[in-house]
C-alpha cells in the first residue's frame, strides 16, 4: 500500500504572459503561489523544487535543469536527480506527486485524492485484476490531462526519462506527453474542479486572488 510519497514541484518557466514576472512568487490569498503549491504536499517525505531559489514557508530541496528553461521534461528530470542523491535513506517512497507551482487551488486534499486512486489500484491489482498503472494524473473539467497534477510511481517515471534521454541524446525542449505517453496512467477528475486551474495570465492571477479572499478557499 502506499504509505509514503516524494514530492516534486516545478518552479521555473519564463511566464512570458506575465510579461517575465516571477510567478510562483506571486502572492494569492496572503500566500506566495509556491507556498500554495507547498502547502498541498507538506507530507512528503522529501520535496525538491525545480526552479531559481526563492524563501519559502517550509524547507525543501532545490534543483536546476541544465540548461534553464528547457520546458517541464528537463526540469521533471532534475527533480528526479535530486531526489536520487538521498538514496542513502533507510526506505525511500516509491511514488512521487508531480505539482506545478502556479496551482492556486490545489490542497492538500488533492494530493491525498491521487495517492488514494494509486493505492486503489494497488488493492485491485491484489484482487487479481491486472492494473498495471504507473500513474495517476488529474484531468480539469475539460476532460484535459494534467501531468504536473499528478502521483507517479518512481521506478517507471525514471525508467522512461532514461529511454528518452538515450533516444533523442538530450531532454531540452522535448514535450512532456512523450514521457506521459509511454506510461499506463488513470485518470481522474479534479476532485473540487478548480486544483487544476493554473495561473498563465494576470487575468488567471486576479481570478485566483478574487477567490482565495473568501476564507472557505483557504
Amino acid at each position: 500500500m502506499t504509505t509514503g510519497f516524494d514530492a516534486v514541484v516545478l518552479a521555473g518557466g519564463a511566464a512570458r504572459r506575465l510579461g517575465g514576472a516571477d510567478k510562483p512568487a506571486l502572492p494569492v490569498g496572503g500566500r506566495t503561489l509556491l507556498d500554495r503549491v507547498l502547502a498541498a504536499c507538506a507530507d512528503a517525505v522529501d520535496t525538491v523544487v525545480v526552479g531559481p531559489r526563492r524563501p519559502t514557508a517550509r524547507p525543501v530541496c532545490w534543483a536546476r535543469e541544465d540548461p534553464p528553461g528547457g520546458g517541464p521534461l528537463p526540469a521533471l528530470a532534475a527533480g528526479l536527480a535530486a531526489l536520487d542523491d538521498g538514496r542513502g535513506r533507510a526506505e525511500p517512497p516509491g511514488v512521487v506527486v508531480v505539482l506545478a507551482a502556479d496551482l492556486p487551488f490545489v490542497t492538500a486534499g488533492t494530493t491525498a485524492a491521487l495517492l488514494g486512486a494509486l493505492t486503489r489500484a494497488e488493492d485491485d491489482a491484489r484482487s487479481g485484476r491486472p492494473d498495471p498503472w504507473e500513474g495517476v494524473m488529474l484531468t480539469d473539467p475539460g476532460g484535459r490531462d494534467q501531468p504536473l497534477a499528478a502521483a507517479y510511481r518512481l521506478e517507471p517515471l525514471r525508467r522512461e526519462v532514461a529511454l528518452l534521454r538515450a533516444e533523442h541524446g538530450a531532454l531540452t525542449g522535448l514535450p512532456l506527453r512523450l514521457l506521459t505517453g509511454e506510461l499506463a496512467l488513470r485518470r481522474i477528475a479534479d476532485p473540487t474542479g478548480r486544483a487544476s486551474f493554473d495561473c498563465d495570465t494576470w487575468e488567471d492571477v486576479a481570478v485566483a486572488r478574487a477567490r482565495l479572499e473568501k476564507p472557505s478557499e483557504e
